[in-house]
């Protein structure tokens, strides 16, 4: 009966809460200001007008990337997608998740199998992975825009346990616990959804 570090190594684990996230970022700017006086006695010397360069505001730069608002929407719904995962490991059962909100049905299917499995086997998932994920294919150009998702994935604090005990069990010996994954994702709508993940346990990263 597969353990949940074996399910890891087949076809695809999701959603989680990543660092990452998986989730949308926030970028944040500050400004310093400054005032200066002038002194107003008849025998001061005059201020120094400061040069054009120094004087004229600073252009705000254009962004790096122009598809840099739609990678950040497929990262918050893998980020979503994986959360949604952790939590229906955690307890063996995708009832009370919102994976479907995250995920088509095709790449449901494999973890509504790990669940399944678990539930047998009585083993629950404890602590969660940690990601460094990044959109490496964009095109937004297509009826229905598509994506690529390129991700390094440590499931060394992601454990399966006994549920009724606690008791961990271990990995198998040849179970790397930090290697690439990847995943499509389409944007179906306004949302982007996670279609497939693939695992690839012999690229370490």
């Amino acid at each position: 009966m597969a353990t949940l570090a074996q399910a890891t190594h087949r076809a695809f684990l999701s959603r989680g809460a990543v660092r990452a996230t998986a989730a949308a970022s926030v970028l944040c700017a500050s400004m310093a200001l400054s005032g200066c006086s002038k002194d107003s006695t008849a025998d001061a010397k005059p201020t120094a007008t400061p040069s054009a360069s120094s004087a004229a505001p600073t252009a705000a730069s254009p962004s790096a990337d122009p598809q840099s608002a739609e990678k950040n929407a497929v990262l918050a719904a893998y980020t979503g997608f994986w959360a949604e995962q952790v939590k229906a490991y955690a307890k063996a059962d995708t009832k009370g998740t919102e994976l479907k909100k995250y995920a088509t049905l095709d790449a449901l299917s494999q973890i509504d199998i790990d669940v399944s499995r678990m539930q047998k086997a009585g083993t629950v998932a404890q602590g969660q992975p940690t990601h460094d994920s990044k959109v490496t294919v964009l095109d937004a150009s297509k009826k229905i825009p598509d994506a690529t998702i390129t991700d390094c994935l440590d499931i060394s604090n992601w454990k399966e346990t006994k549920a009724k005990t606690g008791q961990v069990i271990p990995f198998p010996s040849n179970q790397p616990t930090r290697y690439q994954t990847s995943a499509s994702a389409e944007k179906w709508g306004n949302q982007w959804l996670i279609t497939k993940v693939t695992t690839h346990g012999d690229q370490h990263c």
